[in-house]
């Protein structure tokens, strides 16, 4: 299942690749820009990260869903503090955000399966 982060991250790291080099000014200054907006400042990184899920979410995109949800667990947002902001999520989105919150859960446990070490066998 796994496999489903690993072709995601491939997959937007080639897609953004491509359009960052096509040499469009207003392009590239928007990917700047929103970079910049997740960086350490008033709010710390991991809050702005929360606040990008929760948006993502009422959004209804489930690849920005996964963006936040990566970038929050490599921050080290506990499952405790992403669960109340998809709760705010749901709040603001309503029942319609159901399918995508399903699909949040799906992803943070496949980050976490990630990070557990692999059981040796001796």
């Amino acid at each position: 299942m796994t496999d489903r982060l690993e072709q995601f991250r491939k997959k937007r790291e080639a897609d953004n690749a491509r359009i960052l080099h096509c040499g469009h000014l207003g392009l590239k200054r928007f990917f700047t820009l929103d970079a910049q907006a997740y960086a350490e400042g008033a709010l710390p990184a991991r809050t702005k990260e929360l606040l990008g899920l929760a948006a993502s979410a009422v959004l209804r995109c489930n690849d920005c869903i996964d963006y936040h949800l990566i970038r929050c667990v490599e921050l080290g947002v506990r499952d405790e503090e992403l669960q109340e902001a998809l709760n705010v999520a749901l709040v603001v989105g309503g029942s319609i955000l159901i399918p995508h919150l399903r699909h949040a859960f799906e992803t943070i446990e496949l980050l976490r399966a990630e990070s557990r070490p692999e059981p040796t066998t001796g």
